[in-house]
C-alpha cells in the first residue's frame, strides 16, 4: 500500500517537472545569440564573396588584355557594391522573417 502511494506521488511529480520543462518555456539567450551571430557571419561571407568575385575577374582580365590595375580595381569596386548589395537584401528578407513572427505570434 505504501509503494502504490509513493508510486503515484513519484507519478505526479513527474507530470510536474515535465510540464515546468516543457510548453511556453522562454527561449535561451544563447539559441538566439548563436542565430544573430550565424546571420552576422551569412552577411560577412557575402561581402567577401562579392570582393573575391570581383577581384578574380578584374585580375583576369587585366592578366588577358595586359593592362594591370585598371580592370582589377574596377571589378573589386563592383565585387563589393554587388557584396553590400546581397548584403541588403539578406538583411531585408531577415527583417521580413522575423515581422512576419512577430504578427503570427501576436495572432496566436
Amino acid at each position: 500500500m505504501a509503494d502504490d502511494r509513493d508510486a503515484d506521488r513519484l507519478k505526479a511529480l513527474e507530470d510536474r517537472i515535465a510540464k515546468a520543462k516543457g510548453g511556453d518555456a522562454p527561449k535561451a539567450h544563447t539559441e538566439e545569440h548563436y542565430s544573430q551571430a550565424q546571420l552576422a557571419w551569412r552577411m560577412v561571407i557575402e561581402l567577401v564573396a562579392g570582393l573575391m568575385i570581383g577581384f578574380g575577374i578584374g585580375l583576369g582580365l587585366d592578366t588577358l588584355f595586359g593592362t594591370r590595375p585598371i580592370f582589377l580595381v574596377l571589378f573589386t569596386l563592383l565585387g563589393f557594391a554587388a557584396g553590400v548589395q546581397t548584403m541588403v537584401r539578406s538583411a531585408r528578407e531577415i527583417q521580413e522573417k522575423k515581422l512576419a513572427e512577430e504578427a503570427e505570434k501576436k495572432r496566436v
